[in-house]
């Protein structure tokens, strides 16, 4: 048995088994899919040739994201391709906000709020890296610096009764009320303004690229390197309990708070288990893949240059369409989340073709098919745009779970984002990877930061265990970017790494 074992093969998992095989530990990693990848797979869901991205599909992250710069995808063989419109928000009447890479082209199309969106973001851009490290924080330990004031007042003031104040037209709130819904809250909850922030400081930043070939490159790229140091991975094998795993001195799991209850049973503390059980999941979302036989005929100039589009329409609509979702209500107008990689990447379908993704939000444990829906919301700011359909698929939020067992009830982004649930997931503790359970460890996207593919919670609790079982209290980013791998037609031995420890230790 070796000694890291890692249940489930997301962003997360890959990102801690990567972490501790780069310590020089033995890992293996469990997968209850056929293939790899968790909520960041790629699969021709509609026809052959269409290749669709399953979940995640536009990944700022990738550039952004303290692990991925030190695992640096593009050494790995991916490319990431950055649309030049990094999102978009049509209205109605042809208008639309467009937020390109480049912020002051971004500000000077926004006409009397070209100013306020340029004195809201830019000391964010300058600082990025900053604004980045305390996002993809722990929530316990913080990086102090002026940015992280300055993008702590910004939430503040987005969250507040300053929301109206700053802005004076209707396409710049629209464009960052859009950005703002990622997380499936009302639009004025500070973590839905703090996610929001982010994500438009890193589209003027970095970009919001897409993976040539799918998402599933992403994935590829950390497996192939876990198999190069010397990683193990298993698919098609479903944990039913942590007994399987009697030798290994750690365990690590990619996986939800329900799937851990369910896996570890009594071993839990009874007061953990209890609370764990009263973890809340958030709302749902219908995911729709459409083949299309051209592109996508927006309405409103810059659309089509966009790599992801935000479809709701105004403020006010945005803001009531997830109050709605909130209250368990289906709208006819969801927010809809839109990705047309074809943009820049057409290896995603046959010549002349193309695949566009599509979300949409909708209640917790929703079994309605609402693609429909979401065909209209595309047709009302591009016309024509069903003539060109040639096939959907549907995966509605109730039917999430099969695909992901992460997604309670359609719930992506695998625990409801309120403020509290946001720093003290999965419970109120300081050390919120460890389960009560001597070396095991909770690294998904129910612990900080929460969701996104971007690896921080392996790599959190990945330190931990390191620390704690280990007694490596290496930079998990030093390991990564030293090449300790072995070389493949090496048949030596790999040194194993000495501990004074002989057990795990209990976690605080």
């Amino acid at each position: 048995m070796a000694d890291v074992v890692v249940v489930g093969s997301g962003p997360n998992g890959l990102a801690a088994a990567v972490t501790m095989a780069a310590a020089g530990l033995e890992v293996e990693v469990y997968e209850a899919a056929d293939t790899l990848g968790g909520g960041c797979r790629t699969a021709e869901t509609t026809l052959p040739g269409f290749r669709h991205d399953e979940c995640a599909g536009a990944h700022p992250m990738a550039l952004a994201s303290p692990f991925f710069q030190a695992f640096d995808l593009a050494a790995h063989g991916v490319e990431l391709l950055t649309p030049e419109a990094s999102y978009a928000h049509p209205l109605d009447g042809g208008l639309a906000g467009i937020a390109w890479r480049d912020l002051e082209r971004t500000a000077d199309e926004l006409g009397p709020d070209g100013k306020a969106w340029r004195s809201l973001f830019a000391p964010l851009v300058r600082d990025w890296q900053h604004v980045v490290r305390t996002a993809m924080s722990d929530m316990r330990r913080i990086p102090f610096s002026p940015a992280t004031v300055r993008f702590g007042l910004r939430m503040l003031e987005q969250g507040s009764s300053l929301w109206n104040t700053r802005f004076r037209d209707g396409v710049a709130p629209a464009l960052f009320t859009g950005v703002a819904e990622h997380v499936i809250v009302p639009p004025r909850q500070l973590p839905a303004v703090g996610a929001g922030l982010l994500l438009a400081t890193l589209a003027h930043a970095v970009g919001w690229p897409v993976p040539r070939g799918g998402s599933q490159a992403i994935m590829d790229a950390l497996a192939a390197d876990l198999r190069r140091r010397g990683g193990r991975l298993h698919t098609g094998h479903r944990v039913d309990s942590l007994a399987e795993f009697p030798a290994a001195r750690a365990v690590l799991c990619d996986i939800a708070p329900a799937e851990l209850t369910r896996i570890a049973g009594d071993r839990l503390p009874a007061g953990y288990r209890r609370r764990l059980d009263h973890y809340r999941y958030g709302g749902g979302s219908c995911k729709v893949d459409f083949a299309l036989s051209g592109p996508v005929p927006w309405q409103a100039p810059g659309c089509a240059e966009a790599g992801t589009l935000h479809l709701v329409g105004s403020r006010a609509e945005a803001m009531a369409a997830e109050h709605a979702v909130a209250a368990g209500i289906h709208t006819n107008r969801p927010f809809t989340l839109v990705i047309q990689p074809g943009v820049v990447d057409p290896t995603r379908a046959p010549a002349g073709r193309h695949t566009l993704y599509a979300y949409a939000h909708v209640p917790h444990g929703s079994d309605r098919d609402v693609s429909e829906l979401v065909a209209d919301q595309i047709e009302r700011f591009a016309p024509g745009f069903r003539d060109l359909v040639l096939a959907k698929h549907v995966r509605t939020a109730a039917e999430m779970p099969a695909y992901n067992a992460n997604y309670v009830g359609g719930d992506i982004n695998a625990g409801a984002m309120t403020l509290a649930q946001t720093v003290f997931r999965p419970v109120p503790r300081w050390n919120p990877y460890s389960t009560g359970i001597p070396g095991v460890y909770l690294c998904s996207s129910a612990t900080p930061p929460g969701g996104g593919v971007h690896g921080m919670s392996g790599v959190h609790a990945a330190r931990h265990a390191l620390r704690t079982v280990f007694g490596n209290r290496a930079d998990p980013y030093r390991l990564l970017t030293a090449d300790t791998a072995p070389n493949p037609a090496s048949q030596e031995p790999r040194p194993r790494p000495r501990s004074r420890d002989t057990g795990p230790a209990p976690d605080r």
